[in-house]
């Protein structure tokens, strides 16, 4: 993919309305699709992790709402995906999970941009089984599963130190090499997806915008969406 880059003096304000790049990506047909969303997926996130130059191509954005319809996003990693739903892990006393309890759909947001392409998935959340979160879990690095412990995730906290502290006596009890507990209020969450729609960039923003939509007998039909 090439984009024009516009050049601006170094001192000169920024201007966002002036910031564009012109996509010259191949296009999306349908003709290219693969027969579900988790298979399109596979092949967009295999050349995202190869092709892509991102840094984490696994990073996507989780918009979720409350009961009162508050949203709330941030960036999550993705950690597995199969025709299941695509897996997340977080605190079950985070914001995210807090919202989920509430109001389980969901939107997750690949943002693949050297590639002019984003996936968007949009479905239901429910919580993964304890076996699973704790197979999960004992694969993280020790400094992570320490952390999954020392942050009570979106409380407030009165510094940093008052982190570091808590870390510091938690890497004391549970040296390198002796297993970490998972924490109960830590585990997964699955999103089912009931659409799934592919945005690749074309010149004069005249994008290709194609979504799979999930049947009540459990096939997908594929639309196009106008840019």
């Amino acid at each position: 993919m090439r984009q024009d880059d516009r050049v601006t003096e170094p001192d000169a304000p920024l201007d966002p309305a002036t910031m564009r790049k012109q996509y010259r990506a191949e296009g999306l047909a349908e003709a290219d699709l693969a027969a579900t969303p988790v298979e399109q997926f596979a092949r967009w996130f295999q050349q995202a992790a190869t092709e892509g130059h991102l840094f984490e191509p696994n990073a996507m954005i989780v918009s979720t709402a409350d009961a009162e319809g508050r949203p709330g996003s941030r960036t999550v990693l993705l950690k597995q995906f199969d025709e299941q739903g695509f897996v997340f892990y977080t605190n079950y006393d985070s914001r995210k999970a807090r919202d989920l309890a509430e109001n389980p759909y969901v939107s997750l947001l690949f943002p693949w941009h050297p590639m002019a392409r984003q996936v968007i998935v949009t479905g239901v959340a429910r919580r993964t089984g304890r076996e699973e979160t704790a197979a999960y879990f004992r694969t993280r690095p020790h400094g992570s599963q320490l952390g999954a412990w020392a942050s009570a995730q979106s409380s407030v906290v009165a510094d940093r130190a008052d982190l570091d502290v808590s870390y510091a006596e938690l890497a004391a009890r549970y040296p390198e090499g002796e297993q970490v507990p998972v924490p109960p209020h830590w585990g997964g969450f699955r999103v089912a997806p009931r659409a799934v729609e592919f945005w690749q960039g074309r010149e004069n923003r005249l994008h290709d915008r194609l979504r799979y939509v999930a049947e009540a007998d459990g096939s997908w039909r594929v639309e196009r969406l106008s840019p």
